[in-house]
């Protein structure tokens, strides 16, 4: 079943950091449904909502949180989507 929550993302990397970060975007670009972006002045939030199976998400906010200088946090809604 699918699911839907938000990833969390604190960005306080450069632009390599950001051009890692971009690359998983584009691998899970199939379950992220929307994004936005809050510059700061040492760092950077990034909102994801995303929608798929627990799986993928879990596959997702593991590969972020292999990056360094980046910050996950995500939050699964108990709502199941078919």
């Amino acid at each position: 079943m699918k699911r839907i929550g938000v990833v969390g993302i604190v960005v306080s990397g450069g632009k390599d950091v950001v051009m890692q970060m971009q690359r998983v975007f584009s691998d899970f670009a199939d379950i992220i449904v929307g994004r936005m972006g809050v510059p700061r002045h040492s760092v950077n939030c990034i909102a994801l909502i995303v929608e798929g199976e627990q799986e993928r998400i879990g596959a997702l906010t593991g590969r972020l949180g292999r990056i360094e200088d980046l910050s996950i946090k995500s939050a699964m809604t108990s709502v199941e989507l078919e």
